[in-house]
């Protein structure tokens, strides 16, 4: 029998150290949860341990085959050059060792439910009514990058927890590196017409931004005291997390690095649209195209272009080329 590839975790570092025990603890529960699959941690800074660490941990188990899973929920440059030169110096270094590389996180599903339950707990524990969200505006505050595609990751993220849920919007800010920051998103709330704000850290575990993103919400709320500002907590180390790395660890080992179809309407039933799991794609037109023609979107029973060479068909016939 093959001995499955051992499972490790890359992370960014932090400088606070409840967030980097946070991170320890994590990776150990997934080690608990998945007896006889090696499994290890390690930051590519900042933190302890760091990733090379990690890998020798594995070496000195007899351990020579990976796959390694970006514990970020955005592909900033971390995730797309970071941990891969990282990953390449540790070959480098232990020329007997192999590694696949998966993807991040991004705005799963299971991601997005846990979202919301951070705003329904930020809302209060009793009952919510549809008018508690149709009275509330959510700013998602992302951690920010100098990188434009990481950033709007974030948007595509808030736009997903706004569809079907019942919120009167959706905003976003970021606390370092791009803008709008927290104040200037409050700001833009506001003058939306908010008059209960919820700010949402977009982050995996405690820390000094998710602290941040505390502090300068409870600044801005202390200068408007005539707008209800709420602060939700964390994602943290969910059950949907959990289970989320170990789905992006096995799409690693079986080579199925797909383009995201986590949000894909006819594939998962997301909120306001779980009618359309599994239905056949029909051509629909854009009242904008002046020639009326049908565009499809290939997503059932044909292929939906990603340029992989291959084609890989859903259980519920959704067909992608990969």
């Amino acid at each position: 029998m093959t001995t499955p590839p051992a499972l490790l975790i890359a992370g960014h570092g932090t400088r606070d150290e409840a967030g980097a025990e946070a991170f320890r603890d994590f990776v150990r529960e997934l080690g608990r949860r998945n007896p006889g699959l090696p499994v290890a941690g390690g930051f590519i800074e900042l933190s302890s341990p760091p990733l090379a660490d990690a890998v020798a941990e594995f070496v000195e188990q007899g351990v020579h085959h990976l796959a390694a899973v970006p514990l970020m929920l955005v592909s900033a440059g971390h995730a797309k050059g970071d941990i891969p030169a990282a990953l390449a110096r540790e070959k480098e270094r232990h020329p007997a060792i192999s590694y696949q590389y998966g993807r991040p996180l991004g705005p799963h599903p299971s991601l997005l439910k846990v979202l919301e339950r951070r705003l329904d707990e930020a809302l209060g524990a009793q009952p919510r009514t549809p008018a508690d969200r149709a009275e509330t505006t959510v700013l998602l505050v992302g951690r920010g990058s100098t990188d434009p595609d990481a950033n709007a990751e974030v948007h595509k993220a808030a736009r997903l927890l706004w569809e079907g849920r019942g919120f009167a919007g959706v905003e976003t800010a970021f606390v370092s590196l791009a803008a709008p920051d927290v104040p200037s998103g409050l700001d833009r709330c506001q003058k939306l017409g908010a008059r209960r704000i919820v700010v949402l850290p977009y982050f995996l575990f405690t820390g000094i931004l998710p602290d941040r993103v505390r502090m300068q919400t409870e600044g801005w709320a202390s200068a408007h005291p005539e707008i209800e500002v709420l602060s939700a907590d964390v994602i943290g180390p969910t059950d949907e997390l959990l289970n989320l790395v170990m789905e992006r660890y096995r799409e690693a080992v079986e080579g199925d690095l797909r383009m995201n179809c986590d949000s894909c309407v006819y594939r998962i039933a997301l909120p306001g649209f779980e009618g359309k799991v599994g239905l056949p794609q029909q051509p629909h037109h854009h009242p904008d195209d002046p020639a009326g023609d049908g565009h499809v979107h290939g997503e059932h029973g044909h292929a939906h272009g990603h340029g992989h060479g291959t084609q890989h068909h859903h259980h519920d016939g959704h067909a992608h080329a990969h």
